[in-house]
This record gives structure tokens, sequence and C-alpha cells, in this order.
């Protein structure tokens, strides 16, 4: 396949890209089978997720993918292509609202003409069923709402809770549980439902919720078991299985740990319940699984990182009692992606840091990895684009993202996952939960001044990572442009920014120029009617991101639930209108849209005399063939 063209299509405010696996060609037939069961268990998780995201998703998919395949209508006419439209977004969101902005999808199509589709494909009694959901703006309009003068269990449209309020779910966790220094991630695998006026948590599991699901995954593992390449890797699986059958979150943690100390296969894999940025009071954890290949020669950069670790965090600009004395079992991998599944997939991230439990970070280590065929994609697609061009204030800034903005990009990822997220540590006694609904903000916020702090550290050009101030400063720039222009094109007119992401570069960012003002750190210029940020003082700032994450680390150490609302609320929440407009408006114009995804590489066993002799790697190109393949496969 010619692979010069990344982008496969784009539509409304996405674009589907697609992503190589070179790396795969050069494995053992073993190796290639053990990707190949993974990669099955990577997309038998796929309804879970639908359905945590709302209650009605997997309904509604179904009724789009019987029209999609059995309508024989005029299929050119223009509701029929808004139709189309509709269905591609909720396949890439794994539902009804926004991957990103969670707000709900509001079809263009009539009423009239959705009643219409469901009868020449025999459903014409869902209309009533699903006409609310639908085409109601009010009814389930966002999926996690994080405004704090809410109740946010309520007032969110996920489906990890059912009739309960948000006081109620914080007292039920705030039941003891887990050994001294060894909390279980409380809630992290289950449903919390009321049921005969007594709160019961509906556990995920074989026999539980999601059994059939989770039945499938555990086949595939099985059968991945037996191409597992290492004795620790083998027992990492062993005790997956083992927690998708009991649902045994002490097992769970034990797994973490068995994976996390497990550096020797030159493939690895996430798989189960891990990222809680759905739930908005970061108890439930929605499924996901990226089954990825080491690569070897992109690892020396990441490699340097982690055997330094200890000396990044004794140097951290943070005070003494919140730092570790001690850092161990810190691995950083540069991988190249070999599947993606659940939440992971279309969207995905482009570096991961886990165990998440924060006990496990301090007692035994994360492991980190960036996914390099991803942000490589991600590079080759956004050439061209014109982004940085309209966005970047002089000619040598555009020069410095042209040469430097891409080795910026992926050293910013590695510090952020390896050495950001696993720095630091908590006061005795508290734990996140203390931080409610801006933990994710507030440790994303940790995780990127970490990296913004020590990207221009002279301890990099000693360790050869880098070689020269250049490439920091570039993703100064790249940094501060995005957060206060580009990523506004992200959210509607009028809107406040929810996602803790976007929340997290405001809030530096906001906050940086803030206090630089007086010293002319970072300066607003506005030219011909186009504003622009522009980095006066690079030392200067980089001085003010080790104040606020010193400032950042203490929050989260102490548990300080008033100040990281304070902050953020300040920082990271409201929008300067005038200059949103300004920003979609020149955004608009470039015809370039702000969020990516991947159509997944398809897998096929080769056989000969009965017996399987190689695994073929084939890159399909068609977004809503995939999509369909899959409902089928279900």
């Amino acid at each position: 396949m010619n692979f010069e063209n990344y982008i496969a299509e784009q539509f409304d405010d996405i674009r589907i890209l697609r992503y190589q696996v070179p790396a795969f060609e050069g494995l053992t037939l073993k190796e290639k089978l053990f990707i190949y069961y993974l990669s099955q268990a990577a997309l038998a998780g796929r309804d879970i997720l639908w359905d945590q995201n709302n209650k009605y998703n997997l309904r509604i998919r179904r009724v789009l993918e019987k029209i999609l395949r059995d309508y024989r209508g005029d299929r050119e006419c223009e509701e029929f292509k808004a139709f189309v439209l509709y269905a591609k977004k909720v396949f890439f969101a794994n539902g009804i609202h926004h991957h990103y902005s969670m707000d709900k999808f509001i079809p263009v199509f009539s009423k009239e003409y959705f009643r219409s589709l469901l009868a020449a494909v025999g459903r014409e009694k869902e209309f009533e069923g699903l006409e609310r959901i639908l085409f109601d703006r009010d009814y389930m309009a966002k999926r996690v709402v994080l405004d704090g003068a809410k109740d946010l269990v309520k007032a969110s449209a996920n489906n990890y809770y059912s009739g309960v309020t948000q006081q109620e779910v914080e007292d039920f966790y705030k039941l003891p549980s887990g050994g001294e220094g060894q909390p279980i991630s409380r809630g992290l695998n289950s449903t919390l439902v009321k049921k005969d006026g007594k709160l019961v948590e509906e556990v995920w599991k074989i026999g539980g919720k999601y059994s059939n699901e989770i039945t499938n995954i555990v086949k595939a593992l099985e059968k991945a078991q037996k191409f597992a390449l290492t004795e620790q890797q083998r027992e990492v699986i062993r005790l997956l299985i083992e927690y998708y059958k009991n649902g045994d979150l002490a097992v769970f943690d034990a797994y973490s740990i068995a994976w996390l100390q497990e550096q020797e296969s030159p493939v690895d894999f996430i798989n189960g319940f891990i990222e809680v940025y759905g739930d908005p009071l970061a108890y439930k954890a929605s499924w996901e699984s990226v089954v990825e290949i080491v690569d070897a020669a992109a690892c020396e950069r990441t490699n340097k990182l982690a055997e330094n670790a200890l000396w990044f965090e004794k140097n951290a600009p943070i005070e003494d009692r919140f730092k570790k004395t001690q850092v161990s079992g810190i691995t950083a991998r540069v991988m190249q992606v070999a599947m993606l599944g659940g939440d992971c997939h279309p969207a995905t991230p482009i570096g991961i840091n886990l165990p998440n439990a924060e006990w496990i970070r301090e007692r035994y280590g994360s492991k980190s990895v960036t996914l390099d065929n991803i942000t490589y994609a991600y590079h080759r697609a956004s050439q061209g684009s014109g982004v940085t061009a309209e966005f970047a204030y002089s000619e040598a800034e555009k020069r410095k993202a042209e040469l430097y903005g891409y080795e910026g990009g992926n050293l910013h990822t590695d510090l952020h996952e390896c050495l950001g997220h696993g720095s630091g540590k908590m006061m005795p006694g508290v734990t996140t939960e203390a931080l409610k609904n801006y933990y994710s903000t507030l440790e994303e916020a940790r995780a990127d001044l970490f990296a913004l702090y020590y990207i221009a550290d002279p301890k990099l050009l000693e360790l050869g990572i880098i070689n020269g101030p250049e490439v920091a400063e570039c993703e100064y720039d790249t940094y501060i442009r995005n957060a206060l222009l580009t990523q506004l094109t992200r959210i509607k007119p009028g809107d406040s920014l929810e996602e803790a992401h976007m929340r997290n570069r405001q809030l530096i960012a906001s906050w940086v120029y803030e206090q630089g003002k007086e010293a002319n750190v970072i300066e607003k210029i506005r030219e011909q009617g186009k504003t622009y940020f522009v980095i006066r003082d690079y030392e200067a700032l980089r001085m003010l991101f080790g104040k606020l994450l010193a400032e950042v680390q203490r929050i989260k150490s102490e548990g300080d639930y008033p100040a990281a609302r304070d902050l953020i609320e300040t920082y990271g929440v409201k929008v300067e209108e005038e200059l949103h407009r300004e920003v979609l408006e020149r955004y608009r114009k470039l015809n370039v849209p702000p969020y990516a995804g991947f159509i997944n590489p398809v897998y096929t066993l080769v056989k000969a005399g009965g017996e399987i002799t190689d695994v073929r790697i084939h890159y399909p190109d068609n977004f809503l063939e995939q999509m369909l393949k899959y409902g089928e496969e279900e």
C-alpha cells in the first residue's frame, strides 16, 4: 500500500488517518501470532465502552448499522448523506456524544426522514423510543459534566451510575478499603445502582455485567497466552484472566504490578478498565486496549530518561517533602501500535503511563510508552495544513516548528508520561479521591509542567537527548500557541472548557501569561485583526513553569480541593469570547478538522496444509466499512 497519504477521509470536525506498523514484518511467527490474538482481545470489548458511554448507545448503533446495510432507497439525496454523516460521528465517538466536547450530536436530518428510514428496514417501532434520545437537545445533553455547581452524577449522561446522586456516590466510596498503604481502586470496575433503596455495585466480570463481552476477551487472551514471549508475560495474562473472572480489584492490582515488572518482551499490551476521564468523580474506568511493538532503535532517549529518573526527581522545583527519596521500576519505551481498541479507538492517546494507582507508582514504579507510529502519522498528516503558518507570529517561529516540531512533541510526551506522571508522592493518609472532579485536570497539568520545565534543562543536552535549545523553544512556542489559540477550535462559541486536557493546557498557559505580564515574558500581539502570543523570554517562562509545578504538586500531595478548584476555575475553564470567535474564523478558512482518529490494520492468518504459516497485515482505507465490519463480528 502507498502510505504517502496518511489521510483516509475527513468529515465534520474529524480527520480519519491510517497508521503503519513497519516493525510487524520483521517479527517471528510466534510474535505475530501473539499480536494476532491480543488484537482479537482488543476488539472484543468494544460494546462495553459503547454501553459505558450511554445506556442507549448500543441500541442506537444497531439501528444505524441496520439502515446503512439494508436501506434500498435513494442514497444520494441530501438527507441520507446527513444520516451517513451522523452515523460516522456516532461511530467515531463510540456513542451519541462527542468524544472530546462530550456534547450530544443532534441530527441534521428530520424526525420524519428518520422514521421513514426505520420503516424502510422494518424498524419503525423503534422510532418512539429513540425520538427524544436523538432529537431532544436538552435530554442527556452532555456525557460528562464537570460544573461543580451541578450534581455531577445526575447531570452526566454516561452509564456508570443509575438512580443515585453525587452525594450518595461519594458517601458510598468513603468506606475503608484495602490494607494500610494499599488502597483498592474502589468502584473502578462496576456500575453503582440503587435497588430496593440500597446502593449495589454491578461488577463487570464473567457472570456479572458485560459477561458476554468479557468472556470473549478472555477466550482471546487464553489463545494469546500460549504465545506469550516471556514467563512473566504469561503470568500477567493469567492474572488478567483471573481478574476478569472474579472482578476482584486486589487481583487487578496484582496484575498491574506484574505487568509493570514485565520489561523484556518485544510485544506489550494494555487491556482492561483503565482510565477514569469518563466519570466526573473519577471512580469508574472505561474499557480500553492497545497492542504495541517495541521500537528498539527509538527507545534510546526514553531509556536515558528512565535511568536518570532519580536525578530529575531530586532536582524538581517542588518541596522536598513531596519528592520520592527512591525511584525504582521506571520503564519508558517507544512503541509502534499494532491494534487499538475500546476507549483508545478511533481517537487514541499518543502516550500512556500506567498503572494509575498512586500507591503502586510510589512503591513499584510505572511503565510509560510513546506511540511513535501514531505521532508520526499525525505529523505526516499535518504537513501542509497551514495551521502553524496561520497562528505562528514570525518566520523564525514557523521555521523552528518545521525543523523541531516533531522531535519536540515526542520529547514532551516522553517527559510527560515517563517522568511527569511517575514523579512526586502523596502525603500520608491523602488519596487522589480528595480532588474529586478536578483530579484529572490537575494530574495532567502536573505531568505537562514537569515536561515543560525539564525539556529546557541542560541535563538533556548532557544526556545527548537533544542537540540544542531550539527543541525546547519550539515546544514552548507550540504549547502556548495551542493552549491559548488553536485548541479553541475544539469547542463551540460561548462554551467553556470541559475536557481535562484542554483545561490543563489553558490553565498552564493562562497562568504563566498573567504571572509574566509585568516582565513581558509572553507578549500578546494584535496585527491586522489577528491575535498572536509571542514568547519573549524563554528562560523566565521556564521558571514560571517550575513555580506553577511546585504549587500543583503541593495541591495534589496534600489533597487540597479548594486550591485545585480555585486554580482550575480561574485559569482553565472560561474562554475569552471575542478571541474564540476570531480563532474559529481563522481556522475555518484552513479547512482542517481539529480532531483525528485512526483506521486499524487487519491481521489475517495464512495457512498451508492445515498449519498456520504466517500472519498477514492489511491496511484498509474505509472508516465506515471498518465500523460496519466490527458490528458484524460482535
